[in-house]
């Protein structure tokens, strides 16, 4: 009999010093403790916060391409170029994107970060166009008009 209420004891003092750890948050008094589900929670939301936050508002583009008498210019040669985030410890990057215009001159860029973009026309018989823009909207329009070749002697 000894040997079992030595163990209860034992087991008894065991639960009592885990109770001591476990402190219910009415009994934390004006530190104002926070559960685990609390805590965790709010965890999720600057999460949430934080990810909403580091991704940069995004813009879908429309280019059209005419030549001087306005005419659409098919099969052209278009690059779309934006600063792409390197991270922390590493530079940003130019990133790129190319399309060919339809037979109307046209073409959608489905979406780029809004800020600075390079957009650039290569096609034969015309000058080469590139030209900086800042997208500050949701849907942008970016009309371009080429120019005709420089003619060497």
């Amino acid at each position: 009999m000894g040997k079992s209420l030595g163990g209860l004891l034992a087991l008894a003092l065991f639960a009592a010093g885990a109770l001591a750890q476990d402190t219910h948050p009415s009994q934390t008094g004006s530190s104002g403790g926070n559960t685990a589900s609390q805590s965790s929670s709010k965890d999720n939301t600057s999460k949430d916060d934080k990810k909403q936050a580091a991704e940069p508002a995004t813009a879908k583009l429309r280019i059209t391409v005419v030549d001087p008498k306005g005419n659409p210019v098919d099969n052209a040669s278009v690059y779309v170029r934006y600063n792409e985030s390197g991270g922390l410890f590493h530079k940003d990057k130019l990133a790129e994107l190319s399309f060919k215009t339809n037979q109307q001159g046209a073409l959608k860029v489905p979406e780029v970060p809004q800020g600075r973009v390079m957009v650039q026309v290569i096609t034969k018989d015309w000058h080469t166009f590139g030209q900086w823009y800042d997208v500050n909207q949701d849907e942008q329009t970016i009309d371009i008009k080429l120019a005709p070749p420089v003619k060497w002697y």
